[in-house]
């Protein structure tokens, strides 16, 4: 389906962009972007995903909005105290962008069902505050041949990258997978969740704005995508850098440490 006149001037901004241009905004309608968690990193990504015209969003999240989540996770506002955060948010992106198509799931993904939610869409963007859902998630990516951009927050600091370990880079070598950056998660209670630790409030916004452009990225085909590089941001000092990993041949998803 074409983009209507609406459309047209709604997305004006982008359509005049060559990079991007009436061929690249086509491409954002057709296209199906899974968002897991709907929350610091979710709400902004969210936001940006729906006002760039993707032409479906699914929202994956299984908590309700609480008093403490409106410091960051701007979609939400005090009335909306108790409700689930997918609901909540899908009601937000059809009010942004009535030409959106949005599925909330009301549900935690884990390695029982994250393949079979995410072979319906293009590309996924993990967003949770746990490492059991990202490797669930970056696992299921790399069987079901779906890029996946992760992101990750600390209490003043970032980072962000993207995984297309189902495809091999320019030199032939695999890409490398999420386990190739991470081997195994630290024990339980090694990393502070965000209540205890805390987490400055503009922060997610920054890194799940960026993870909207990286999706926007892989769906256009625009500039470089951050396969193999760690995209890392000390709000303390507001730098950033960049850091380059490769595929671990010993990794336990596709190399000699998976299992038989």
């Amino acid at each position: 389906m074409m983009l209507n006149d609406d459309e047209i001037e709604r997305y004006a901004r982008h359509i005049v962009l060559p990079e991007i241009g009436g061929p690249g905004q086509q491409r954002l309608k057709n296209a199906r972007v899974l968002v897991v968690g709907a929350g610091g990193l979710g709400a902004p990504l969210i936001q940006y995903l729906a006002a760039a015209g993707v032409g479906k969003i699914g929202i994956v999240d299984d908590d309700i909005v609480s008093l403490s989540n409106l410091q960051r996770q701007t979609i939400f506002t005090t009335e909306d105290i108790g409700a689930h955060k997918a609901v909540v948010a899908a009601r937000f992106v059809r009010n942004l962008n009535p030409n959106v198509v949005v599925e909330e799931h009301v549900t935690r993904l884990d390695p029982h069902n994250a393949r079979a939610m995410i072979a319906f869409y293009d590309v996924v963007a993990e967003g949770s505050d746990n490492f059991a859902t990202r490797y669930a998630v970056s696992d299921a990516c790399f069987h079901e041949h779906k890029p996946v951009v992760m992101g990750a927050l600390g209490r003043f600091d970032g980072s962000l990258t993207t995984v297309r370990a189902h495809e091999n880079g320019p030199d032939g070598r695999p890409n490398p997978t999420w386990r190739c950056l991470f081997p195994e998660a630290p024990p339980p209670g090694a990393i502070p969740t965000c209540a205890e630790a805390g987490v400055l409030g503009a922060l997610p916004g920054v890194i799940g704005s960026l993870m909207a452009l990286e999706v926007v990225r892989a769906i256009t085909g625009f500039g470089e995508p951050l396969v193999g590089k760690l995209l890392l941001l000390d709000a303390l000092t507001m730098r950033f850098e960049m850091l380059r990993y490769g595929w671990d041949e010993t990794n336990s998803l596709n190399g000699s440490g998976k299992a038989a």
